[in-house]
């Protein structure tokens, strides 16, 4: 831990530097109270030793300005022999202990260590009340895997960061679900979160939609209308599938970030704003900026910190938390009284790899709700893609029963499997599935929407 000691006599300060150093402790120190605090405040200590009686700014005053101006270390005061009374004052305007002169190495380290305990356990309960804030603001996010831990406390450390984050992963891993728990996490809760899926609005109304526009911009543009920028402003703005975004906007993107303003389509004047982004992609942008499909300099401007979704069939073990998430969910919203999977309907759901990951597990369980005639929902309720993984695209269709004879049924069926295996050879990539599967990009949005795989 780093120990701050302030006090205007060099000897004190050698005598108390060497005990420390000694202890492990990391030692920075500083001669008056006015030093005392702009090292403070730089430095950024876990516990400061602050003499009392000091000139320029003695070790109450140095208490007090230090509090003001929001110091979160533990403050022990270093008083003379007969000056308790200063220490009482001191500890009333926040100080933590006092050590009295003259000291000893064992006292010293006595006291060093109870605060340190203290300031260790006051870390721990702050990280669980985040811990437990998040789970219970976002309870729909499960994370027993070790991946889904760890990207959700690395999510609600960065919330209290203005930072942006670059959220990745396969469509339906749960990305906005990250983006609304940083949202609510942060300073910033209180103020809006707006979402946008850059890939699901067309190219030439895009950049209105982020920018705004002022009347009579274009053809329509009747009135003046604030953008999504605009919109977040003190709050936190969500970019999803930010790798869909044309070059041409990628341009302003980066402008409004680095600038911290925009300008509505057809505007003269820039307009500041305060936004935090948030961006997600299911696209590996590392390689669309190697093939100039992606500003570099967007790209390293966007991805400050990273936070990484395994997808479904990497955290099996999620499956069944999630799948009682959702029954209890769909119980209450559809009134529907089951309260379970059986044995062998949950073992065919753990051995599915779900390219549609957590969206398409909720689809599922909510049909096998419907479908399910008891208490529990049972192998049969589930679809056949399910139940029957051996007529996957090349499967025997000979094997199928005669009421699952429908080509309308089985097209789709078939169209489905398709889109999820261009999906998962592409890595989750949409314009390269798209190209594969010789669809457009946008009929491929919506037959992904259609399914439930993203």
């Amino acid at each position: 831990m780093k120990v701050l000691v302030v006090d205007d006599e060099a000897g004190v300060r050698r005598t108390l530097s060497m005990i420390l150093e000694d202890e492990g402790y990391q030692v920075i120190t500083a001669s008056d109270g006015k030093e005392g605090l702009d090292r403070a405040l730089k430095e950024e200590p876990d516990l400061i030793l602050c003499d009392i009686r000091m000139p320029r700014m003695d070790g109450l005053e140095f208490l007090e300005q230090y509090r003001k101006k929001n110091g979160q270390a533990l403050v022990i005061t270093i008083t003379a022999y007969g000056s308790t009374e200063l220490a009482v004052e001191a500890m009333k305007k926040g100080a933590y202990d006092y050590l009295p002169k003259p000291f000893t190495t064992a006292e010293v380290v006595l006291t060093l260590r109870k605060a340190e305990e203290r300031e260790k356990l006051r870390r721990e309960v702050t990280r669980l009340r985040k811990r437990v804030k998040a789970d219970q603001r976002y309870p729909e996010i499960v994370a027993k895997s070790s991946g889904m831990r760890e990207a959700v406390e690395l999510a609600t450390k960065v919330a209290q960061h203005p930072s942006t984050v670059l959220i990745t992963g396969e469509s339906g891993t749960g990305k906005e679900l990250i983006a609304r728990l940083i949202h609510g996490a942060s300073p910033r809760a209180s103020r809006e979160f707006v979402p946008i899926n850059c890939g699901a609005i067309p190219e030439n109304l895009l950049e209105s939609e982020l920018f705004g526009h002022v009347k009579g911009a274009f053809t329509g543009a009747h009135v003046d209308r604030a953008g999504l920028f605009e919109e977040a402003d003190g709050g936190s703005l969500f970019l999803d599938e930010i790798g869909e975004l044309p070059s041409q906007l990628q341009v302003k993107l980066l402008r409004a970030l680095q600038e911290g303003e925009i300008r509505r389509v057809g505007d003269s004047a820039a307009r500041k704003v305060d936004v935090r982004l948030v961006a997600a992609t299911a696209r590996d942008l590392e390689q669309e900026v190697r093939e100039g499909n992606f500003r570099s300099d967007l790209y390293y401007r966007i991805n400050v910190v990273r936070i990484h979704l395994p997808p479904l069939r990497q955290r099996t073990e999620d499956i069944p938390p999630l799948t009682r998430h959702f029954i209890e969910r769909f119980a209450r919203q559809l009134a529907i009284d089951v309260t379970g999977f059986e044995p062998g309907a949950m073992k065919l759901l753990l051995g599915h790899p779900w390219y549609g990951n957590v969206r398409q597990l909720e689809n599922v369980v909510e049909r096998a709700m419907v479908l399910a005639e008891g208490s529990t929902v049972k192998p049969e309720d589930l679809p056949d893609f399910i139940r029957h993984p051996e007529t996957a695209v090349e499967g025997p269709f000979e094997s199928l029963p005669a009421d699952e004879l429908s080509i309308k049924k089985q097209t789709a069926e078939l169209e489905r499997r398709l889109i999820g295996r261009a999906l998962q050879v592409t890595d989750g990539n949409r314009t390269k599935a798209a190209e594969l599967l010789d669809l457009s990009y946008r009929a491929l949005l919506y037959k992904i929407r259609d399914y439930g795989l993203g």
